[in-house]
């Protein structure tokens, strides 16, 4: 299915839910809206399936105009973070219910389908039960499932992993990234977490109260944040962001310290951003290096976030494995230039690693 929006936007009385946008979803691969809440990831996909209409603009499937299609009359499967299934049909038949309703497989073949589903989302053992027997995150691996059994045409999911622990939603995220792969739904997948984004792939569009900040890739999304809102929203832990001062391919930092920055052509007052990941423990050659105090140190996982204050001002650091660090202990960051983002006073990429690309920037 090829889905295309034309100048969608959403107001109901005096506020906006979805500014003008135009966005073009591509045909059988995933797309994630990603933004905080109330970014207006729900309204876009309410609009997408039909529940909603749009205050203006068009919905195209197929470059067919569906606009005021409801949601009854179009091939939509829907997984939302409330999840529903049928209270009175055990498990198994809450997943087969899709493909009975096609009638276009025999009752082995159905069986055969829920068991793989079941298995891929480890509820196995629950077949047999109802719903209401379940914990939250099983009935939502449920609603899921079900949702994968209809191979809809367009999948849509609206943050359908925030019910469950975290081990499980790393389980989880694998799962759901091969069997998108493997099937043919054009899949839209909401989320709040830039790292979910980054695991799913395909496309992601970033989006800031009610507006499309950019689309494209997902790496190149990441790695060229067209602005700082952006940056702001496809980050995680946030990007650390200080205010300077560019001149001759060069940016001078607080702390009489500067950043060589030979291709930087841009002058006067800029915005450096840096990802924690970015900072080294280890200085090279070039990198600028940044004395500075533990405010806070916390183990996340296997990394380890480092709160510091430095010329800079107050930075987050995040370093792979355990590292013991005190409170008020002394230490330095070492800054590496090929790691460094650059914003104009518009806010605006200035600047951005090398290996970074260039992506579609919505106007």
């Amino acid at each position: 299915m090829e889905l295309r929006l034309e100048r969608v936007a959403k107001q109901v009385g005096a506020r906006h839910h979805l500014y003008p946008l135009d966005l073009a979803l591509p045909a059988n691969g995933v797309t994630v809206l990603l933004g905080a809440t109330q970014a207006g990831k729900t309204s876009l996909m309410r609009l997408m399936a039909g529940l909603d209409k749009p205050s203006a603009g068009r919905v195209l499937v197929d470059g067919r105009d569906v606009t005021g299609v409801p949601v009854r009359e179009r091939d939509v499967a829907m997984v939302y973070q409330q999840f529903i299934n049928y209270p009175s049909m055990t498990v198994a038949d809450n997943i087969a219910s899709p493909l009975k309703l096609r009638g276009r497989l025999d009752r082995a073949a159905i069986a055969q389908r829920v068991r793989e589903l079941a298995e891929r989302l480890h509820i196995e053992p629950f077949l047999q039960r109802l719903p209401a027997e379940l914990s939250g995150g099983q009935q939502q691996r449920v609603a899921l499932a079900r949702a994968l059994a209809k191979q809809a045409p367009l999948m849509l999911l609206d943050e359908p992993l925030a019910n469950l622990d975290y081990k499980l939603r790393e389980e989880l995220r694998d799962e759901l990234s091969a069997l998108f792969t493997a099937g043919t739904s054009t899949v839209v997948y909401a989320t709040t977490e830039p790292t979910e984004a980054l695991l799913l792939g395909g496309h992601t569009a970033v989006l800031d109260a009610g507006e499309l900040l950019q689309m494209g890739p997902t790496a190149e999304v990441f790695h060229r944040p067209a602005s700082i809102r952006v940056a702001r929203a496809f980050s995680d832990p946030p990007m650390n962001l200080v205010e300077t001062q560019a001149e001759a391919g060069r940016l001078r930092l607080p702390g009489d310290l500067s950043l060589a920055l030979p291709g930087l052509a841009e002058r006067g007052p800029v915005t450096l951003g840096v990802r924690a990941g970015a900072f080294r423990r280890q200085g090279r050659p070039g990198d600028v290096a940044l004395p500075g105090r533990v405010a806070l140190a916390e183990i996340s996982g296997s990394d380890t976030y480092v709160h510091a204050d430095t010329p800079l001002g107050a930075v987050v650091v995040q370093w792979p494995g355990v590292h013991r660090l005190t409170l008020g202990e002394a230490l330095t960051l070492h800054l590496p230039p090929e790691q460094a983002f650059v914003f104009g006073a518009d806010g605006r990429l200035r600047h951005a690693p090398a290996r970074s690309l260039p992506v579609a920037v919505q106007a």
